[in-house]
């Protein structure tokens, strides 16, 4: 197994399941990474058809409250964060992406804390993104430098707005994370 590989292996083997469909998400990904060393896209938008990303999640540590993306190419509110590049650590995409989608140069939590595998929708749909979730330490009133070319805007959402609102707005996984989060807060330090 690529040395690379091996080490988001035991990433997922490190995740502690939040539910029943993250444990078969998780099971899942080990079984693709004894599978294949091809886990990077390396061709826009879909090359490999499965491929893995890092989301980092924007936490303001007063209120919980967590800041999410209208993302121009899946048409969702969803979390900043991208694409692992070939042989890149899933941590430093997660530091890499939210310094070029926010300008936010905090690191994220050094683990990720949740896990998984969506089928995309929107103008870059019909791949499976492997999804390693991370969070960051973000007051609300940072003042923040959003990439215009990947989002029609951002927002700050607390967990009661999120579910009043319609879930077709949002990751399909975005509930769920929330439901996870309150085991995974106390380590949010990114160290």
């Amino acid at each position: 197994m690529r040395s690379t590989v091996a080490t988001v292996h035991e990433l997922v083997t490190g995740l502690v399941p939040g539910d029943n469909l993250e444990a078969e998400h998780r099971a899942h990904t080990l079984g693709w990474l004894r599978r294949t060393d091809d886990v990077f896209r390396r061709v826009k938008p879909a090359q490999p058809a499965q491929h893995l990303v890092s989301y980092v999640v924007p936490i303001d540590p007063a209120d919980g409250s967590v800041l999410l993306v209208e993302h121009v190419n899946a048409g969702l509110w969803l979390p900043p964060g991208g694409h692992v590049e070939v042989d890149e650590h899933p941590h430093r995409t997660a530091a890499r992406e939210i310094e070029e989608e926010l300008g936010v140069t905090t690191a994220p939590t050094s683990e990720p804390v949740f896990l998984t595998v969506t089928e995309t929708v929107g103008v870059d749909s019909g791949h499976t993104d492997v999804s390693l979730w991370y969070t960051v330490d973000v007051p609300r009133d940072r003042e923040l430098t959003p990439d215009a070319g990947e989002f029609h805007g951002i927002r700050w959402w607390s967990r009661a707005e999120i579910l009043a609102a319609d879930p077709k707005l949002f990751d399909p996984h975005l509930t769920r994370f929330l439901e996870k989060l309150p085991t995974a807060a106390p380590d949010r330090s990114g160290g």
